[in-house]
């Protein structure tokens, strides 16, 4: 082992996948160590704000704290919204992973996912952020590109590929090439925009209001980009509180009304996906048509997503291996495997 490799050893080298809804920390040499929700819970006592809690335990209090604790999620639409409470999450996600004896290890180099529409601005933002909780060094990655290595596609080769990285915030189309990114588009439209909508159509239909919480729920055991199979539709029981009446109330809906409330944003995932296609040089679209579309992130996991999108494309579609932590182990990959340095952006 080299000098330089005890080095980095010793300071823990992080990569982060800092997303809207989660953010994923890949430790160097020791993998995927820590995956949690990008919320902050803050208390204000006497006119002074702290940091409650963090992640997991943040979450679990969303739209249920009292006056003097408010959650926060630093990041919408996959870029930071709020910079001081970004920079209270990533040094409690950084002091986590490195573990007990983290802070005698030095400052760790960080590689940070950014979405590939993302502005100079917002990725100084970023960087700020990383470097006031403690990097020595940031580098920024597209989330396209991370989430092509961490998929196994063949970047660094003369083959076409196409990933879809579809987060909480934004869904990310990336046509790559020979270690860069021949075709990069992104659009605001993820998980929570699916959150959304099930929400609005909850309340435009039944005058009930429900959470995010309740929303995502649903989300993840209902909700489906089409409906497959001519068996009975399932049924999800949602808890809210009647606007009308003002009480608590549950009600039945059926998985093809959740289809119908999901079909908007959907509908802007696969558009996002043709117009790509549409503007892929012939020689990649050839590759692609072999290889097919990856999916990866979260929102991939939306049943019958992929069977929608092969559908629309005529394309072979899969869904990656791992697709929730598929960005951070590209990412991961990147600061492991100096053949891949070529794609990092210094911040």
């Amino acid at each position: 082992m080299s000098l330089f490799d005890l080095f980095s050893f010793a300071s823990s080298d992080l990569a982060i996948d800092l997303g809207t809804a989660n953010t994923v920390v890949y430790v160097r040499k020791l993998g995927v160590v820590l995956a949690e929700p990008s919320v902050v819970a803050l208390q204000t006592i006497n006119g002074v704000t702290s940091v409650l809690a963090v992640g997991n335990d943040a979450k679990m209090m969303m739209g249920r704290t009292p006056d003097h604790i408010k959650t926060v999620r630093p990041l919408r639409n996959g870029v930071i919204s709020d910079l001081e409470v970004a920079e209270q999450m990533i040094k409690h996600f950084i002091r986590k992973a490195q573990g007990p004896g983290g802070p005698m290890r030095g400052r760790p180099e960080i590689v940070v996912c950014v979405p590939s529409g993302s502005t100079p601005v917002e990725r100084r933002a970023i960087r700020d952020a990383a470097s006031n909780a403690g990097a020595r060094k940031v580098w920024l990655i597209d989330e396209p590109m991370a989430a092509a290595i961490g998929a196994d596609l063949p970047v660094t080769h003369p083959i076409g590929s196409m990933v879809v990285d579809i987060g909480g915030g934004t869904t990310e189309v990336g046509v790559i090439a020979v270690g860069g990114l021949s075709l990069a588009l992104s659009v605001r439209v993820g998980g929570d925009r699916m959150d959304d909508a099930i929400v609005s159509h909850v309340r435009r239909n039944y005058n009930l209001l429900i959470g995010e919480a309740t929303a995502e729920r649903v989300k993840l055991q209902m909700g489906s980009a089409r409906l497959c199979g001519q068996g009975p539709v399932p049924v999800a029981v949602i808890k809210g509180r009647d606007l009308a009446r003002g009480v608590p109330v549950e009600i039945a809906m059926s998985q093809s009304e959740i289809v119908d409330a999901l079909a908007e944003p959907v509908g802007q995932i696969v558009a996002a996906v043709r117009n790509a296609l549409e503007n892929t040089p012939p020689e990649i679209a050839a590759d692609i048509i072999h290889g097919g579309i990856v999916m990866t992130g979260g929102g991939s996991l939306l049943a019958n997503l992929d069977k929608l999108l092969a559908h629309e494309t005529g394309l072979p579609v899969r869904v990656a291996d791992n697709p929730l932590n598929c960005v951070a182990m590209g990412a991961g990959r990147v600061l492991e495997d100096a053949t891949y340095r070529g794609v990092l952006h210094a911040a």
